[in-house]
């Protein structure tokens, strides 16, 4: 194949062009946005790896100067920088991949081997033209696989107003993944929750549809609904595992139909909202139990995001201890605190079965009884299930190989990712411990 490089990091970009040429294909090296457009509207590449951060302009605006070429160009975007809305954007923008640097070869050659196969079939592209960017005020920290790969199938899902189920635990951040897809896809309009396990079931369905004046004791004026107030907006919700039988009959004719009527209404309203439903249940294990319409629950997963656990990205931690513990400073108006190594390896040997939510909370209550401004493993009163204090170390029962990679992160994480230190202390070669990090997938959050 034809490939283009556009980077303004020249070693990786040579690096890159004898990689591809030892696979016998053709490829070429420009180092700024402008250059890199011009010698693909000449050259007519078959895919273009394109970094975000180019001397004369962003990749992102470059994204969408390529993919208005003619032949419309398989672009992939790379980026060194940790921000997960960058992915979001690209792929919402048409980008086809993502690529975070440090590159890894082997994921290089897979996104080049796609290319290939998807090269001459209708509709293959990576979809349609790009959008304007939106503007984004929610942000999930976090540099682990799993995280990227989220960010990047929001940003695939903000294209159109397809139905989403979002499952995970309680403390995941489902809510703000919901307001992540949000953002990207309709910033402007509203995004209005819904938590079905708060609402008094008698009154959800008027929480729901609204109702007309008259139509029940108490209702003296008419009463706009939560779906119609969302306009083409966002409509999220939580817990829907939770709702009940009878008004899930109702929500499904919603959706089969995208239109309902107030309650003690006649006039069909149409809806124009995307339907964004999450819950920490095993919705599968309720449809079994009667307890949820499996016609509403295939309804609801026309596209489904998986939140990750705190304990499958342990080295995200020091990533979210920085941005809580600033937050926390700044709510309570004090000096932000910092962890001694101790505390530290307290906070990633620790299982977290309440995920973020719980790490927040954590370290709220450290730096409130805080005496200095260095917290050590004694000032973490980590709570094991129920409720009393955890343990140094967690208990669950692992696999051989889930107890590998704990191990292995965990010397990382507390040597800084020095790769040749943690070799010592493991008593491998380094060859053998990066083969490890390669097959566990693990993100090395310092970079």
């Amino acid at each position: 194949m034809k490939v283009l490089i556009v980077d303004d990091d020249q070693a990786l970009c040579r690096s890159m062009q004898i990689t591809l040429g030892l696979n016998r294909h053709e490829a070429r090296c420009c180092f700024a946005a402008g250059a890199g457009i011009e010698e693909a509207r000449k050259w007519g590449p078959d895919l273009i790896f394109l970094d975000v951060n180019l001397p004369d302009q962003s990749g992102l605006s470059a994204l969408t100067e390529l993919l208005a070429l003619s032949g419309r160009p398989t672009v992939v975007i790379m980026t060194g920088e940790t921000d997960n809305f960058t992915a979001v954007e690209a792929m919402r923008g048409g980008a086809f991949d993502f690529l975070r640097k440090p590159l890894d070869l082997d994921e290089l050659h897979a996104i080049v081997k796609r290319v290939r196969r998807l090269q001459g079939r209708p509709g293959s592209g990576p979809g349609e033209a790009a959008l304007p960017a939106a503007a984004s005020t929610q942000e999930m920290i976090g540099a682990h696989p799993k995280v990227v790969e989220l960010h990047k199938q929001i940003g695939l899902l903000a294209r159109s107003r397809v139905t989403v189920l979002i499952q995970g635990e309680s403390g995941t951040g489902k809510e703000l993944a919901a307001r992540i897809l949000h953002e990207a896809a309709a910033s402007d309009r509203p995004f209005v929750a819904v938590n079905c396990s708060a609402v008094v079931p008698t009154l959800l369905e008027s929480e729901f549809f609204g109702h007309e004046k008259g139509a029940f004791t108490g209702a003296d004026r008419t009463k706009v609904g939560k779906l119609e107030h969302a306009e083409r907006g966002t409509v999220f919700l939580d817990e829907i595992g939770d709702m009940p039988l009878d008004l899930q009959a109702k929500l499904l004719r919603v959706l089969q139909e995208e239109e309902f009527v107030r309650v003690g209404g006649l006039d069909t309203i149409p809806l124009r909202a995307r339907m964004v439903a999450a819950t920490h249940c095993d919705l599968p294990a309720l449809v079994r139990e009667g307890r949820f319409r499996e016609d509403l629950f295939y309804r609801l997963s026309v596209s489904m995001l998986r939140i990750p656990p705190l304990r499958e990205r342990r080295s995200d931690i020091p990533l979210l201890v920085e941005a809580l513990l600033a937050k926390i400073a700044a709510k309570l108006q004090c000096a932000k605190p910092r962890l001694d190594d101790g505390a530290m390896r307290r906070l990633l040997a620790h299982n977290w079965p309440g995920n973020v939510r719980e790490l927040e909370n954590v370290l709220t209550r450290a730096v409130a009884l805080a005496v200095d401004s260095v917290l050590t493993a004694g000032d973490l009163q980590l709570l094991a299930a129920d409720g009393s204090l955890a343990a140094e170390e967690s208990e669950l029962p692992l696999t051989l190989a889930e107890a590998e990679k704990i191990h292995v992160e965990k010397t990382l994480l507390g040597l800084r990712w020095n790769i040749s230190r943690a070799a010592r202390q493991l008593d491998v070669s380094p060859t053998t411990l990066r083969k490890k990090i390669s097959d566990y997938h693990l993100a090395n959050p310092y970079d």
